[in-house]
C-alpha cells in the first residue's frame, strides 16, 4: 500500500490524498472543493485501475479553467504511481 499527497493547482480543492495498491486505487480523499461531488468521485474510483481513471479524467475542464478536480486527480494518480515506482526501486538497491 502506498499513500501520496498532491497539492492541487487551479481548482477549489487544495489537496488530494491517494492510497494505491500497485495500479489499484484503494482510497481517494479531497480537501476543499465541492464535498458532495468529490466524495462521490472518491467512492466511484475506489477499486479501479489508475490507467482507466486517468484516461477518463485527464483533460476534463471546469468552466473556463484549464483543469478541474477530476483532471487534478488524474495528475495525482500518475505522480503517486511514479513516486511509488521510484521509491520501490531505490529500496531494492
Amino acid at each position: 500500500m502506498y499513500e501520496y499527497e498532491y497539492r492541487t493547482k487551479g481548482t477549489c480543492s487544495r489537496r488530494i490524498t491517494v492510497r494505491l495498491n500497485g495500479k489499484t486505487i484503494e482510497q481517494v480523499a479531497f480537501e476543499g472543493g465541492c464535498n458532495g461531488n468529490l466524495s462521490g468521485i472518491a467512492k466511484l474510483v475506489r477499486g479501479m485501475d489508475i490507467d482507466f481513471v486517468i484516461s477518463r479524467f485527464r483533460g476534463n475542464r471546469c468552466g473556463n479553467r484549464p483543469t478541474s478536480c477530476p483532471d487534478q486527480l488524474a495528475v495525482a494518480l500518475r505522480e503517486a504511481y511514479e513516486a511509488e515506482q521510484r521509491e520501490g526501486k531505490s529500496h531494492d538497491l
